[in-house]
């Protein structure tokens, strides 16, 4: 029998899970615990399928509108990645008893946005059309208050309304590097636009960027594990390339892994978006170690300590258990 090859494998970190992840998470799992199922969650509590199909078997049901879910006294919750304000309206309407799992990061985001509006400022938000929370910022405010653009090109394209002061925001899962292009657009076009008081992108994403940054040249592929609809395991997967990994793959498992372009590589990077469990990162590693021979090294670029308050409603003896 051949011996295997050697490969070592360089793990970012910090990666995976986040706070608002966390916290996300935990909400629906201690709502079970406390209220029994079904708990309905408002679109998937994370843009993560392994997380969502786990919560499933609990007895959660996700739901992408209130319309779906029957008359109930069952917990509802909103995901952590924020809602318009139609939805906790609707849900009172309703009496729905709601829980709401929205990163306080996103709300940050908010009530950002509401200051501006207050303060008579148009709001243009950079981010991408159609993600759940560009929808849920963009309806925090009234129709027309704010302008998305997607790219430094948008900014160029913009015809915002006259004579009234500009304020921007940005999603918080984001490519820092783009977005600093993008912001330089719009400082260069609108030189009195107002900015955050501290910058959007959440820590979790920029840290794992950076981390990303710090393995990428010096490895012959790099895997992320994530999904496709998670925009910060999107980015990941860009910046890898962008630092000049010309081998990067987003995956959602090991399944996934195509063994047709791991031929001849010596030097695997690993890293994870904030939604995708460490479970899914081992079953990566333990894939690779049947094919070859693996040392694991982990390139740490800063450490996370950030935990998040859990809702009112669920702290306590639940909270405790």
């Amino acid at each position: 029998m051949s011996e295997k090859p050697a490969l070592e494998i360089l793990l970012a970190a910090p990666r995976g899970f986040c706070a608002g992840v966390d916290r996300a998470i935990q909400i629906v799992e201690l709502a079970l615990a406390k209220f029994g199922a079904p708990v309905y969650v408002r679109h998937e509590i994370v843009h993560n399928r392994f997380v969502v199909e786990s919560l499933r078997r609990k007895g959660a049901v996700f739901v992408e509108e209130l319309d779906e879910i029957p008359d109930t006294e069952q917990p509802v919750v909103f995901s952590a990645h924020g809602v318009p304000k139609s939805v906790p309206a609707a849900a009172a309407a309703r009496n729905l008893f709601h829980l709401d799992a929205t990163c306080p990061l996103v709300t940050k985001v908010h009530r950002e946005a509401e200051i501006h509006h207050r303060k008579g400022r148009h709001v243009i938000l950079i981010g991408h059309a159609g993600h759940p929370e560009v929808i849920g910022t963009m309806g925090q405010l009234p129709e027309g208050a704010v302008t998305l653009v997607e790219t430094a090109a948008d900014v160029d394209r913009l015809t915002p309304p006259e004579g009234v002061a500009l304020s921007y925001t940005t999603q918080t899962t984001l490519s820092v590097d783009d977005t600093r292009g993008i912001i330089a657009a719009l400082e260069r076009r609108f030189p009195g636009i107002v900015g955050p008081h501290k910058e959007d992108i959440c820590y979790a994403t920029t840290n794992r960027q950076e981390a990303v940054k710090g393995i990428a040249p010096r490895v012959d592929a790099l895997l992320v594990v994530g999904a496709p609809n998670s925009s910060n395991s999107q980015r990941l997967r860009e910046v890898a390339e962008r630092e000049g990994c010309t081998k990067a793959a987003l995956i959602q498992r090991a399944s996934e892994i195509d063994w047709s372009l791991f031929g001849n590589i010596q030097r695997l990077g690993v890293t994870a978006g904030a939604s995708a469990p460490e479970v899914l990162v081992e079953e990566v590693i333990a894939a690779f170690a049947e094919r070859y021979e693996v040392t694991v090294e982990t390139v740490r670029t800063a450490d996370e300590s950030i935990t998040f308050n859990l809702p009112r409603e669920l702290r306590g003896d639940a909270a405790a258990e």
